[in-house]
């Protein structure tokens, strides 16, 4: 006897006629040709793509490597540190009168504080299931905003900093060997020299003072009137003791 022959089924008020519950995933194998398998087609898909993305990472990483600086140095009053490009839009508002000084705690605190609130908010304020952006005015106008206050803080940001002269702070010199007990070193370190120059001459507001390849005459000369931005009549002391330190500057070399 053929399964249901001669029987009848008849319907339950209590099952609707669809036969599917409600949150019951789909049966997917309804839809042959439109599935896979996870393991291992979709993984393997998965790690390829993942791969192509490794690999091209580290291609940037070898060719571009780390802007690595001189090593820190925390007694040193002149370095203004710049955050990574992803963090310029909150350094440039703390540029601002409002975001600074005795208001640096609503620059820090206050203003991001809010700016993440309302984000966090928004998915609260429209709970509508539509998914076109036009008819989700709330949160479309919330992430323009945002997109529109980074963007336009970190074009600010790139725009009026001076790359040149954090370059110049940052580099990399090699240190000169020298008695901090000689004459030469303890008249620099009793002049104001020391303030833009570094106590080990590797620069800070102004150039380092290694491996010049100035004679002592062309040192006196700048020292009396200046050179770049390094403004005339800094040196205060006498003849002699500037004579001993250009004489002491323009023997430095590095490594010796």
């Amino acid at each position: 006897m053929h399964r249901g022959k001669g029987m009848k089924f008849v319907g339950d008020s209590r099952i609707k006629a669809e036969g599917k519950m409600p949150n019951v995933p789909k049966d997917y194998s309804e839809y042959p040709g439109k599935t896979e398998a996870f393991w291992p087609n979709f993984l393997l898909k998965e790690w390829m793509i993942g791969a192509v993305f490794l690999i091209g990472y580290l291609i940037i990483t070898v060719a571009h490597p780390s802007p690595l600086e001189r090593q820190a140095d925390p007694t040193d009053t002149t370095y203004i540190p710049v955050p990574d490009w992803y963090f310029l839009f909150m350094y440039q508002l703390l540029k601002y009168e409002f975001a600074s000084g005795p208001y640096n705690v609503i620059g820090a605190i206050v203003i991001p504080g809010l700016a993440i609130g309302a984000l966090m908010l928004v998915p609260f304020m429209d709970t509508s299931k539509e998914r076109r952006p036009f008819k989700r005015p709330l949160p479309t106008g919330f992430m323009l905003l945002a997109f529109a206050a980074i963007f336009y803080l970190t074009w600010e940001s790139v725009v009026n900093h001076d790359w040149e002269a954090a370059k110049a702070q940052g580099a990399i010199v090699e240190e000169a060997q020298f008695d901090e007990n000689s004459e030469g070193y303890q008249i620099y370190a009793g002049s104001s020299c020391i303030n833009c120059h570094g106590d080990a001459f590797q620069g800070g507001l102004g150039d380092p003072l290694v491996d010049t390849g100035l004679s002592a005459e062309e040192i006196k000369d700048i020292a009396h009137n200046g050179i770049g931005d390094m403004p005339p009549g800094q040196w205060t002391g006498s003849d002699e003791e500037l004579e001993v330190l250009a004489e002491f500057i323009a023997n430095l070399k590095s490594g010796e």
